[in-house]
């Protein structure tokens, strides 16, 4: 198999923490890069938007998980490359964006080769609610963890 990027989407869950110390031994066992989404739930998002919630405290949560997964990458991986980008799972003027169409779009865009995504944990977080669809309808093989 040859894979160049795995996709792992998080959200700073111990579920996707998981799925993101998994995304680290795929790259580092294929030599690949890593690149970590951060998918925002619709009520966070909204929480945002409305002042509700600090964007700046949502960006030093992600800051400090992105940073305990690029330590791990770096002492296993250290010639990878290990990216992050931020997509809202729901939107209010697309119909047909939902947690899992995010998860594939990003990795279309970003050329992922492997995603890894946390099992499917219920109704509460929008990376759970990804996997099945990720699941279903990946071109590109998938580790559910």
């Amino acid at each position: 198999m040859d894979i160049d990027l795995v996709l792992v989407p998080v959200d700073g869950s111990d579920q996707s923490e998981r799925a993101a110390e998994y995304a680290v031994a795929v790259a580092e066992r294929y030599g690949a890069d890593l690149h970590l989404l951060f998918v925002l739930d619709e009520r966070l998002r909204r929480d945002i938007d409305t002042e509700r919630i600090d964007p700046e405290a949502v960006a030093a949560d992600h800051r400090e998980f992105t940073d305990g997964i690029r330590r791990t990458f770096d002492e296993n991986h250290p010639e990878g490359t290990l990216e992050t980008s931020t997509a809202t799972a729901f939107s209010q003027t697309r119909l047909m964006q939902t947690p899992g169409s995010v998860v594939l779009d990003v990795s279309e865009d970003v050329g992922a080769d492997f995603i890894v995504v946390p099992r499917e944990q219920g109704e509460q977080d929008a990376v759970g609610r990804a996997a099945l669809y990720v699941i279903e309808y990946a071109s590109q093989p998938v580790l559910s963890v």
